[in-house]
């Protein structure tokens, strides 16, 4: 590490955790120390190593800043003086109706390098997502951007009202940002100024998330009808005959899952590909590891296996965890496929199969029903009788398999912990707590026993009782039932594409229609 860090004043996007750009998630995936502000998605905590250190800098309630803005300058320099590298977090782009310029200056006096990293701004994309595109050949050819702040630290006499509204009445488009709490000034001031007070109108709440919400109304009634509303802050309004558009290309709200928030509770590694699903589905799909995967605490039966493993008839895995696990011990061990010989290989479901052939491995053996209560059929009890068997797997697990094993006529049945699991402390768990405690969870999504046992400890039993639930399998059903879990989804194929899709289809059943007024 060098003896001075840097800093990155990073645009962390307009809300959605996935419009951060690639070189904001790359820096963030490398952060000594994040730095983030009240507009930030705490979901993107989620890319920082576990090990990086989290600082809040945004508002605590009643508007007080967490963090003065000299106390955040001081912050970044003194972090980046001991070699950290720090991202400084800030909501949409870092220098657009912010004070990231003055932050960047306040590094560039210290001597401290920094870099700064643009980001989607809400002004355009919260539009986008609410199908209002700024600017259109038949509808407006150019537009202008406003901020409430300046309102409220000005005060309305010293805003050009007669230049805005001479700009929307020809062919423009004005965006307000951060002006809820003075719309009604705003919207009488442009009026008063010439601007008709038929003039179409919208406004998005909490744009590009779940709680997205956008009303269309006029010049006139745009205000009462978003305090009707009660639509709250980060609010942006769009005022022109853009807005008109919103009928025909309101594209995000029609996907089928919007306004749906889910939680995954599946490990780090694997959660990703699941979330990602979900959010090309319109849903908010928080990423809550609840499982990590460690070293077991001694790897002598796994390496006493792996000295003899081509002594064994039949290799069970039943997680592609288990696979990976023991392909790197062999190599660590100086072994490799070769010294299986004649063993057989068994999966247990599709990802377990697909991780064997990562490593040039086929599975002679996987059950139609993807749990180990089927894995003796599959291998059929004609070859599992007289047979030495291998199962290499999580240091604690069920022991179903085992014994069904035993009871079929195997000669010995050998079970190596080839990793064990351990409970994480996701960056997002109090984020998570507050959304429950706020009932604004729509579902948590469960791949195994261990994520709900987990899920359950980390934000309380209390808290998690009677929340909706999709569980991959009956097991994993009957302990999220035992949980106090109410279990409204289960695919009749124990894969994460039957659970998305299991998902899918019971929102698609569900009455309740949120987002757009």
């Amino acid at each position: 590490m060098s003896s001075i860090g840097k800093v990155y004043l990073t645009g962390a996007g307009p809300g959605a955790v996935d419009l951060i750009t690639m070189r904001g998630a790359q820096v963030l995936a490398d952060a000594d120390v994040v730095i983030y502000d009240q507009l930030v998605n705490e979901q993107l905590l989620n890319l920082a190593p576990a090990a990086a250190e989290t600082i809040y800098a945004g508002k605590k309630g009643g508007g007080e800043r967490a963090l003065e803005q000299d106390a955040i300058n001081q912050l970044m320099i003194d972090h980046a003086r001991a070699g950290r590298k720090v991202v400084r977090l800030k909501g949409g782009d870092p220098l657009i109706f912010g004070r990231g310029g003055e932050e960047a200056a306040a590094l560039a006096q210290a001597g401290i390098d920094f870099e700064i990293i643009p980001g989607i701004s809400s002004a355009i994309a919260v539009p986008a997502y609410a199908g209002i595109p700024l600017t259109h050949r038949d509808y407006g050819s150019f537009v202008a951007f406003v901020t409430g702040h300046e309102v409220e630290a000005h005060g309305s006499t010293t805003m050009p009202w007669d230049e805005l509204a001479r700009a929307a009445r020809e062919r423009g488009t004005l965006v307000l940002l951060m002006a809820a709490a003075h719309l009604a000034e705003v919207a009488a001031r442009l009026i008063d100024a010439g601007m008709s007070p038929q003039t179409p109108a919208a406004a998005i709440a909490h744009g590009t998330g779940a709680s997205q919400r956008t009303v269309s109304e006029t010049l006139a009634t745009i205000a009462k009808r978003v305090a009707d509303e009660r639509l709250t802050p980060p609010a942006i309004v769009v005022i022109g005959q853009v807005t008109l558009l919103r009928e025909r290309l309101a594209w995000f709200e029609r996907r089928p899952l919007f306004g749906r928030r889910i939680v995954i509770t599946r490990a780090r590694a694997s959660a990703a590909p699941f979330a990602q699903a979900l959010r090309e589905l319109g849903a908010d799909a928080i990423e809550m590891p609840t499982i990590e995967t460690a070293a077991p605490d001694s790897y002598a039966e796994l390496d006493r296996a792996i000295a003899r493993i081509g002594s064994y008839n039949w290799i069970i895995f039943t997680a592609a965890t288990g696979v990976d696990a023991l392909m790197t011990r062999m190599a660590q061990t100086d072994h490799d496929v070769r010294e299986m010989g004649a063993a057989h290989i068994a999966a247990i479901g599709p990802a377990t199969a697909a991780r064997l052939r990562h490593y040039g491995l086929i599975a002679a053996a996987m059950p139609a029903e993807y749990r180990a209560e089927a894995i003796v059929s599959a291998i059929g009890p004609q070859r599992v009788k007289g047979a030495r068997i291998l199962i290499p797997r999580a240091q604690v697990a069920r022991e179903a398999l085992i014994g069904m094993l035993q009871a079929a006529g195997a000669a010995a049945v050998e079970v190596a912990p080839a990793y064990k699991t351990i409970q994480p402390r996701p960056a997002v768990l109090g984020l998570v707590q507050r959304l429950l405690a706020g009932g604004e969870i729509d579902l948590a999504a469960f791949t195994s026993s261990s994520t709900v046992t987990n899920f359950c400890a980390m934000v309380g039993a209390e808290a998690a009782r009677g929340l909706a639930a999709a569980a991959i399998g009956p097991i994993t059903a009957q302990t999220a039932r035992s949980h106090g879990l109410n279990v409204v989804v289960q695919p009749r194929s124990y894969t994460v594409d039957a659970l998305c899709d299991a998902i899918r289809d019971y929102f698609a059943s569900a009455k309740k229609s949120p987002g757009s007024a």
